[in-house]
């Protein structure tokens, strides 16, 4: 039997919707039929790639159709730099500053490391396949058309960051931060989510109903504009109670 979700779809914005999913709302006139926006999701192409050459990333490096296969850039600083349909698979990026980089129609697979600092990053077209980072800091990031699929990222900092048509499949955030964050067209499809915090974040068309556990810490007041299955809202419930002031007594 197909699940029913509850959230919030109301005006112009859900008529326009087209081609979106449909989940069941409710109104003072009974059930109606809400559409979610789908988030778009990357479609990368790359070209054939050249191996990375250099030593180490440069500061406001131009990197154009460049493979970096299995380096280790633990501590390097490309800040500023910018990545243009390159591949980076199996790289360590311990402490690695990569601020206001940006990464365009770009594969990233298999990173790992502690530390990253992706502060006022952009990413656009950009997939993250199995990722292995701790404290990744995303803070004021761009992400848009990003696709991050499988692996464990613990601890990620997405303060107000930007994501639009960005896909979470598959994968385990332990204690993402969304606070202040503008959230747009995001799924998490059978990921699992542990000690969020979507304090004071925006949610419009957000789709939480494929997370395999949604675990919210802080912020659950702002879920207006995402949508969740009904076993989910039980789950919340507690929580949603805390919030209100509710005194739940048997």
């Amino acid at each position: 039997m197909a699940r029913r979700a509850v959230g919030r779809a109301t005006g112009p914005a859900a008529g326009r919707a087209a081609g979106g999913s449909r989940a069941a709302g409710t109104d003072g006139d009974g059930p109606k039929e809400v559409r979610l926006r789908p988030a778009r999701r990357p479609e990368l192409r790359l070209p054939a790639l050249e191996p990375f050459g250099g030593a180490d990333l440069e500061p406001d490096g131009d990197y154009d159709g460049v493979e970096f296969r299995d380096g280790d850039f633990g501590g390097s600083d490309g800040g500023g730099a910018r990545f243009m349909d390159c591949a980076l698979r199996g790289c360590a990026l311990d402490e690695a500053r990569l601020t206001r980089a940006r990464f365009l129609d770009s594969l990233i697979e298999a990173p790992r490391g502690v530390g990253t600092n992706l502060a006022e990053a952009t990413l656009r077209d950009v997939e993250v396949r199995e990722a292995r980072l701790g404290g990744v800091q995303l803070h004021g990031a761009v992400l848009e058309r990003v696709l991050i699929r499988g692996g464990k990222i613990d601890y990620v900092n997405l303060r107000s960051a930007r994501l639009k048509d960005v896909v979470f499949e598959g994968c385990v955030l332990v204690e993402p931060d969304f606070g202040g964050a503008r959230l747009e067209r995001v799924e998490f499809v059978d990921c699992t989510l542990k000690g969020a915090d979507f304090s004071t974040a925006t949610l419009t068309d957000v789709d939480l109903r494929g997370a395999a556990v949604l675990d919210i810490a802080r912020g659950v007041d702002r879920l207006a504009g995402a949508v969740i299955s009904p076993g989910q809202l039980l789950e919340l419930a507690p929580v949603l109670a805390a919030e209100l002031g509710i005194r739940v007594v048997a």
